[in-house]
């Protein structure tokens, strides 16, 4: 077996660690009160992708398949960043997160299939539906919960009937094409892996009937040995099968009282401000931000209240904003925690840290070669 990894690229900018919010790498980081040059890192004139492509190449250089490039408000286009980091890279895989109520199916299908034909096909999807709430309407989107999936069905459904080429038709209660279908040589190249993000009914209703990985956040183990089951199960009744994926934000070091200590550095840094709103976030109807605040405590005094299981600590989101739970240890505990993660059925993660530069040729070298997969003899895709 083997495992697929990949690492994050912080298309938003980011801190130059956790502990600090200033100076920032990139131009886009939020609360950034600098006088940088647009389009440059720091005011030191180096051009914001160039920083960006630097941690492309980093990752790859480290073993990783590729990388996920963020899709927010404050954020670059992942489609135009994916573009530019092609020419950049060899073998690095862009996996490009979108909501698809935004694009035209077909228009979608054309835009992948050019840019697989351009890469070699290295492009992959992570499909995401959004949290609704405020950040949804930012979009435009007002689409309630499950009518947010149901278009997410009815989108892969179109994109997928359209790729070899049609005639393709379709009518839906979101999309209605007729005799669609990609031309030659679009229709040749190869129709993206996809990784569906959702932990809803309606979620997992969706990523059974396209996904080929499932992905999640970090949650405490048991609870995602029960999601795996779940949607493995619902994908088995439409006679396929799907693989499982987890994106996790770590910190490693050479032994667990430094990992932690960056932690304590890190959490010791946070304005009061950012506690309450830690612990009253803006409303959203997403399952999955529902199930990482499910375990938090009520009461945070401490770095240590937020530990919720051995190396897994819940304040993550404190730190850089994002997902909430993350794993921190030794070197050799980071890679037994991901072993454990396989154990229950993860077949691929997304890892990544602050500062992803740095970060990633730290995971590469010193985390990745210790991870055993299933078996004692399996070797990592991303490594081998």
């Amino acid at each position: 077996m083997t495992i697929d990894v990949f690492w994050r690229i912080p298309t938003h900018g980011e801190p130059s660690s956790h502990r600090n919010r200033t100076p920032h790498r990139g131009d886009w980081f939020p609360g950034d009160d600098t006088k940088a040059k647009p389009g440059s890192v720091g005011g030191t004139g180096e051009g914001y992708i160039d920083y960006v492509a630097e941690i492309a190449r980093a990752a790859e250089i480290s073993g990783f398949q590729g990388g996920l490039i963020p899709s927010f408000p404050m954020t670059d286009e992942p489609w135009v960043i994916s573009s530019l980091l092609a020419r950049e890279t060899s073998t690095f895989r862009f996996m490009i997160p979108f909501q698809p109520g935004f694009l035209n199916p077909v228009v979608a299908a054309r835009m992948t299939a050019s840019l697989q034909r351009a890469t070699g096909g290295r492009a992959l999807y992570n499909i995401i539906t959004g949290g609704g709430g405020p950040a949804q309407l930012w979009w435009g989107d007002s689409a309630s919960h499950d009518d947010r999936y149901g278009r997410t069905t009815e989108f892969l459904d179109v994109l997928k009937g359209v790729w070899n080429g049609g005639p393709f038709s379709y009518k839906g209660k979101f999309y209605q094409v007729e005799d669609a279908g990609l031309a030659h040589p679009l229709s040749q190249e190869e129709y993206p892996e996809i990784y569906f993000s959702g932990s809803s009914d309606a979620a997992l209703a969706s990523a059974s009937k396209h996904a080929d990985y499932y992905l999640t956040w970090l949650e405490p183990f048991e609870q995602l040995r029960e999601k795996f089951d779940r949607v493995k199960a619902r994908t088995q009744i439409l006679g396929r099968k799907i693989k499982c994926a987890i994106r996790v934000d770590i910190i490693a070091r050479p032994t667990e009282e430094e990992a932690w200590a960056e932690v304590e550095k890190g959490f010791n840094s946070l304005s009061r401000e950012a506690l309450d709103k830690f612990q009253n976030p803006d409303a959203s109807d997403s399952v999955g931000a529902a199930r990482q605040r499910g375990n938090r405590p009520t009461t945070i005094n401490s770095y240590k209240d937020l530990i919720i299981e051995p190396n897994v600590w819940s304040g993550f989101s404190l730190l850089r904003g994002g997902q909430t739970n993350g794993i921190v240890g030794s070197y050799e505990q980071v890679a037994e925690r991901l072993d454990q993660l396989v154990a229950l059925g993860a077949d691929a993660f997304i890892l990544a840290s602050t500062p992803h530069l740095e970060e990633a040729y730290r995971v590469g070298e010193e985390v990745l070669p210790l991870l055993r997969g299933k078996t004692d003899t399996a070797i990592l895709r991303a490594v081998g």
